[in-house]
């Protein structure tokens, strides 16, 4: 591995630069890696035993501090606001000051590596500027894993227990921070995703039932099996979490995920779900405009990196990208209105606690079993 690590930079500006992401080496690792860690959950329950390594201990470690600091940080009076909460931004603040202590802390990893890795970790907790969270995010963390891997700290074995462990853990995380903070849905659709924030509990929890004996896609229909089951597996686990902050049917409230699950195999949902991770979050502009490059993770060999930028401070939202255009049928068009960095969305655990419903995220550490619940989601279909 190259002992000169760089710090990450956005670098995807037009349509031309999105093909050529598709057809690098950094994106054949990141569709790998998601390949690899879907096919290490099939058939295998949250709940079942999993060993853990060194790196997946010290790693889980981590998440919890994260979400202790984030208890510590508690929101600020917002008068009254459904929008993100200002603490998030005192919180995030925190987390890069802890940053490299924490890293330090995972076996193996090279102490110069921290810089360039530490900034796909921060990102993964959503944009401080703009105090909202979507799939981009999501990307951030697995990409955070991939650099790991990358530098030994974990390994090409402990698949599986990134996944149920690790992966559901920073779930659990991010649950917290969302309904803390009111964290805003990325961009004016929410989210390139399955609901306001995630995406890929969904593809992992699709492969978790691939072949079930007696799960089919429609018994996210059944509260019984919901109630039963959402302990061992992340789709149900989210789908009854969607399910305990909405009143109206899933039909009308989450359209998508209801077409879904008139699909006749899981197997069909999963391969279904790597599609669509691949035309809905890598290969849509408005949220790869936000990839990050470095040295663990390079920019396309046959494109100079972007050296001006249309905004040039970080405390602009739309900092290192611009808001390119691609070519539609009758010519230039914009990539869609507010899709890159979006207008505001309130948060709907705004609207929850308005309604005075209580809202329950779990969030305690743990050795697997979905205990996501509570009040505040609201699912966006997808473009």
């Amino acid at each position: 591995m190259s002992s000169t690590y760089q710090i990450p930079r956005k670098g995807i500006l037009s349509k031309a630069d999105l093909d050529a992401f598709q057809k690098s080496e950094t994106h054949k690792t990141v569709i790998s890696y998601i390949e690899a860690l879907n096919e290490s959950v099939v058939g295998v329950k949250l709940t079942d035993e999993c060993t853990t390594s060194a790196g997946v201990e010290a790693i889980l470690s981590v998440l919890q501090k994260v979400q202790d600091l984030a208890l510590a940080t508690p929101p600020v009076d917002n008068a009254g606001s459904r929008f993100g909460n200002p603490a998030f931004r005192t919180f995030y603040d925190k987390l890069a000051e802890a940053a490299p202590v924490l890293h330090a802390e995972l076996p193996g990893l090279p102490s110069e590596s921290i810089k360039e890795v530490s900034v796909y970790f921060q990102e993964a907790w959503g944009s401080r500027t703009r105090i909202d969270y979507g799939s981009g995010m999501e990307l951030n963390f697995l990409c955070w894993l991939i650099c790991l891997q990358k530098l030994g700290v974990v390994h090409e074995s402990d698949a599986r227990a990134l996944v149920l462990r690790v992966f559901w853990r920073y779930i659990e995380v991010m649950r917290v921070l969302q309904s803390s903070y009111w964290l805003e849905p990325a961009g004016s659709h929410g989210v390139w995703g399955l609901d306001d924030y995630h995406f890929l509990p969904f593809l992992f929890g699709a492969a978790q039932l691939k072949g079930h004996k007696y799960f089919r896609p429609k018994s996210i229909h059944d509260p019984e099996i919901l109630d039963e089951y959402s302990k061992d597996y992340m789709y149900f686990a989210c789908i009854k979490f969607i399910n305990s902050i909405k009143s109206a049917s899933l039909r009308w409230h989450s359209p998508m995920l209801d077409d879904i699950s008139g699909a006749k195999s899981w197997e069909k949902v999963n391969t279904g779900m790597q599609k669509m991770y691949l035309a809905e979050v890598l290969g849509k502009l408005p949220v790869i405009q936000h990839f990050l490059f470095g040295s663990l993770l390079p920019y396309p060999a046959d494109l100079s990196p972007p050296s001006e930028h249309e905004h040039d401070h970080e405390n602009d939202p739309h900092y290192g990208h611009n808001h390119a255009k691609e070519l539609g049928g009758a010519g230039q068009r914009e990539v869609g209105w507010g899709d890159c960095c979006g207008i505001p969305v309130p948060s709907a655990f705004g609207a929850a606690v308005a309604e005075g419903k209580k809202i329950n995220v779990g969030g305690a550490a743990g050795t697997g079993g979905g205990r996501l619940q509570g009040k505040g989601i609201r699912p966006v279909p997808f473009d």
